[in-house]
């Protein structure tokens, strides 16, 4: 018997949920699902931060949800911005027909490209084309274009 038997969703920590919202949204065609404001003794229980306030929403395309959360307290936060080889760094991948348009698209809302795209040329990966963006909150989104 599996332990687990579905991913609930994947959280992501954002510097401003609005514009957060929009990207996800209007440019990667998300869903919103809802929006909720946590706090007092059940947000600090559950992520373990002390004297939490979370601004969060939930968004889904398909299957696959992703939470997105502001914390408005504490104030004194850490900004880190991890490389995708850094243990603890982590990426969504989504699917797109087009890969160089949706690169472009995403680079008018503050994506930018963290390499060059590139072509699987074996296996599995024979002609799809890859390429990973990252936002200046240093989420990373992989794009991926299936031949």
């Amino acid at each position: 018997m599996a332990l687990v038997n579905a991913v609930a969703h994947t959280g992501i920590t954002v510097r401003d949920l609005e514009a957060s919202i929009s990207f996800w949204r209007d440019v990667l065609g998300f869903e919103l699902q809802q929006r909720l404001e946590l706090s007092g003794q059940f947000a600090e229980q559950i992520t373990g931060v002390e004297d939490a306030h979370i601004l969060l929403a939930v968004l889904s395309r398909g299957e696959h949800g992703i939470e997105l959360l502001e914390y408005l307290r504490p104030v004194v936060r850490a900004h880190v911005c991890p490389r995708p080889c850094d243990v603890g760094s982590f990426h969504v991948a989504v699917s797109v027909d087009d890969l160089d348009m949706a690169a472009e698209t995403c680079a008018e809302h503050g994506w930018q490209l963290a390499g060059e795209p590139q072509t699987g040329v074996d296996g599995p990966l024979a002609g799809s084309r890859f390429a990973y963006l990252r936002n200046r909150d240093g989420s990373i989104v992989e794009l991926i274009q299936n031949p």
